[in-house]
């Protein structure tokens, strides 16, 4: 079974292109900690265009969190900067590549409006 997080970057991936992020250009590096453990999520982003890797590459943005919670976070069960402010989120670099990002996660589930789909496959 593919978690949240892995069906969030695939879908990433397979887009190519993310009208939301046109104006956008930078790389992203996602270090989900669990323990000794580290996976590693790189995008990289050219005006709106998207690549995914998982690889641990230098990016300008590097973001810090536990796979339970960015998994929360790409579910729309959990606010990034909320996250973020309260500590359980770390960010160095570009933070507003961060701000540009976390408009692709979905809003909380009980919100009227469009559906994301990583919110229905979640459940």
């Amino acid at each position: 079974m593919v978690d949240a997080t892995t069906r969030f970057f695939e879908d990433l991936d397979r887009r190519g292109f993310e009208p939301l992020l046109a104006k956008t250009a930078g790389t992203l590096r996602f270090d989900l900690h669990e323990g000794a453990q580290t996976t590693h999520w790189l995008l990289q982003i050219d005006r709106g265009n998207l690549q995914v890797r998982q690889e641990d590459r230098e990016a300008d943005t590097v973001v810090g969190t536990a796979p339970r919670l960015f998994g929360e976070l790409v579910t729309g069960q959990e606010n990034a900067i909320a996250a973020l402010l309260r500590g359980d989120m770390t960010v160095s670099g570009d933070l507003r590549l961060v701000l540009q990002i976390e408009r692709l996660f979905p809003g909380p589930p009980d919100t009227r409006g469009p559906h994301h789909p990583f919110r229905t496959e979640a459940f």
